[in-house]
């Protein structure tokens, strides 16, 4: 088709199909427009396929089809991007060959580098002092070209008058890793982007870790070779049209008026809990309390920004610890699949650089960039993060600051950043010794440091019992899910699922009540007054003020779930409820028969303390009787007249013994270190 022809069919086209948008977007100042290559093809094949034969030729037709419209402004580069390019387009980036040079292509992949956006030369004017002359030379190469000869004879030396400016930038794309097979190795490719896909608006959806879809024109770019000149050998890049991000975070995953009645159907059922909860792991049998958990944090609590600066995170951060074969992994790969922006790390493939950020030398600045770790990826989303136990332990205490700050600061190679990591956390980890000891404290069974559990608001223990009712159950459901393949379809799909929390984030923002805020604020007072002070022991605390925190999280995710504006008495008791079984799970001391946080947050519970204390004054006491040299013995008669056990005694001096309080000078004595 001749240049002519192609002009006059898109004008025919866009005053059929776009004429409304056209304007509207003129008028607005924006210069550019999105058209489906589908609606294209529909209205005229022919040229729907000289668009993908011969991109950069239709490319210009269009953009001087728009500038033939008369909206009483001149229009000039207006840029035509097109999206919904057919199958036949798509391309993985290691099957792209040079035959593919020239043609239109859509790729897509996960950002793993980004540039700044810096101006570039598209076309510069050149004036002959000779004889005045205007020379225009196109900027097609990377090289910055002047003209080589005038009209009047003249060789060199010409005076540039303007140039025309254009904003560039370039991202790395990174092949996704369910598009891999086996042990292969991701490949890269070079993205171009300019004007307006490189605005403000659209560098959002460009940050790395961003899941997105490029159409681009696939260019050949010289590699200059050492000596000078130019080596045979070509690399390539894509010049961009149109980016769409695949993966977006709550707040800009798109719904349609379709999906949004649907969304408020479900929202306004009485039973909208129990549909939800049916159908956020249909394939995982039992754990129904855990998927309450699941649900209220994909929902996630109202991040609070105060005057004076201070921030309260709104993130939920869950823990599940159990045995072997519970079905924890199968949770957290379910929930990376139904929540927006939603990574999923093992523990033993993690380090510390992997989770927070890492710098890395750039080719492209000639310097150290910065490479943002998983946690900095899922910012506004969800990090599942399996084995947990098994990460080594410095890797672990790099999530403390993204726990609680929702920051990760780097201080490394001339590089000081602090990146946002709003990212709410669900982790799973085994017992000590991979299986629980059904007579063993759980708290001491957890192989954490008590500093990093203190920062979930909910920690559930998965045990696995044998019971007869309950194992005939499950056996009939894994078996029936593998017999009929749709034995386990969810009521609601996961694709509405992932709609409905994106909505529910981005237009709930529920205010507590003032009969919430009093169920919550009983309960926390009754529970702390429960504390028992028995005469000469230490009070047991069985709350802390960040379980309150967690109580309210839970009770706006739970007014977030019905998409309701306030925080009611049953949203505070459905949280009340959770935190409770949690506490009632985790944090029983059984001398005491009492809740007692500190099992969790600190490791020594209040009964243990009491205990330290009491032998603390014994050790003195015994001191001024024999001497510096005490016999343990004497000790443990001592203790058992205050009726404490002879293994809490030898427990108590470990720990002494390892906090540096005594040292052992010899076999069955101890002594003091003052």
């Amino acid at each position: 088709m001749d240049a002519t022809a192609i002009i006059q069919k898109f004008q025919e086209f866009l005053e059929k199909e776009y004429y409304e948008e056209l304007s509207e977007k003129v008028q607005k100042g924006e210069f550019f427009m999105i058209i489906s290559f589908k609606k294209l093809s529909k209205f005229d094949v022919n040229v729907a396929d000289e668009l993908l034969e011969n991109p950069e030729d239709v490319f210009r037709a269009a953009e001087l089809a728009v500038e033939q419209f008369d909206f009483g402004k001149e229009i000039k580069n207006f840029k035509i991007r097109f999206s919904e390019l057919s199958e036949s387009q798509n391309q993985k980036i290691r099957n792209i060959r040079s035959k593919h040079l020239d043609i239109l292509l859509s790729i897509k992949g996960i950002i793993r580098q980004k540039s700044d956006v810096r101006p570039q030369v598209t076309s510069a004017r050149f004036e002959c002092p000779s004889c005045g002359n205007i020379i225009t030379v196109l900027q097609m190469d990377s090289k910055f070209k002047e003209p080589t000869r005038c009209g009047c004879g003249r060789k060199g030396k010409f005076r540039l008058i303007s140039k025309e400016l254009v904003d560039a930038q370039k991202i790395v794309l990174e092949e996704s890793p369910e598009d891999l097979e086996g042990g292969e190795q991701p490949k890269r490719l070079d993205i171009f982007l300019k004007s307006d896909l490189v605005s403000p608006m659209s560098e959002r959806r460009t940050n790395p870790g961003s899941k997105i879809m490029v159409n681009g024109i696939l260019k050949e770019v010289p590699i200059p070779s050492k000596e000078g000149g130019k080596l045979t050998r070509f690399d390539l890049m894509l010049e961009a049209n149109y980016v769409e991000p695949i993966e977006e975070d709550f707040l800009e995953l798109d719904i349609n008026e379709e999906d949004k009645q649907k969304i408020i159907n479900i929202a306004s059922n009485k039973k909208v809990y129990e549909i939800l909860v049916k159908s956020i792991a249909p394939g995982i049998f039992g754990h129904e309390r855990i998927k309450e958990a699941l649900i209220l944090q994909a929902m996630g609590g109202v991040r609070k920004v105060r005057d004076s600066g201070g921030i309260t995170r709104g993130d939920i951060h869950v823990l599940l610890i159990g045995d072997p074969g519970a079905g924890k992994s199968q949770l957290l790969k379910r929930i990376s699949r139904v929540v927006p922006k939603a990574r999923y790390v093992s523990g033993k493939g993690a380090s510390a650089a992997g989770l927070t950020a890492t710098v890395v030398k750039d080719e492209f600045i000639r310097g150290y960039a910065l490479e943002a770790g998983i946690l900095v990826l899922a910012n506004r989303g969800i990090c599942c993060i399996d084995e947990l136990d098994k990460m080594s332990k410095e890797d672990r205490s790099a999530m403390h600051e993204a726990l609680e700050q929702q920051t990760v600061t780097i201080a490394k190679a001339n590089i000081q950043a602090t990146l946002r990591s709003e990212t709410t956390v669900l982790a799973a980890a085994n017992p000590k010794f991979g299986r629980f000891d059904p007579y063993e404290m759980i708290a001491k069974q957890i192989d954490l440091p008590p500093t990093l559990i203190n920062r979930f608001d909910l920690i559930f223990p998965i045990k696995d019992l044998p019971e007869r009712d309950r194992d005939e159950k499950m056996a009939d459901f894994i078996l029936h899910t593998h017999q009929n393949l749709n034995f386990d379809e969810a009521e609601i799909d996961s694709d509405t699922l992932k709609k409905y929390f994106a909505y529910a984030r981005q237009k709930c923002s529920p205010n507590l009540s003032d009969g919430a805020l009093e169920e919550i604020k009983n309960y926390y007072v009754e529970m702390r007054s429960m504390g028992s002070t028995e005469e000469g022991g230490v009070q047991t605390i069985p709350i802390s003020p960040r379980q309150l925190e967690a109580l309210l999280r839970l009770a706006e995710a739970s007014a977030r779930v019905r998409l309701g504006e306030t925080v009611t008495r049953s949203d505070a008791k459905r949280s009340i409820s959770l935190v409770h079984y949690c506490l009632t799970q985790v944090g029983v001391d059984p001398e005491t028969g009492k809740i007692d946080i500190d099992r969790i947050s600190t490791g020594v519970s209040a009964s243990e303390r009491s205990h330290i204390s009491v032998l603390r004054e014994l050790i003195k006491n015994v001191e001024q009787k024999v001497g510096e040299v005490i016999p343990i013995e004497d000790i443990v008669s001592e203790a058992q007249s205050k009726n404490i056990s002879e293994s809490v005694v030898s427990e108590v001096i470990e720990k002494l013994k390892r906090h540096g309080d005594i040292f052992e000078p010899k076999r069955g004595f101890i002594s003091r270190i003052k």
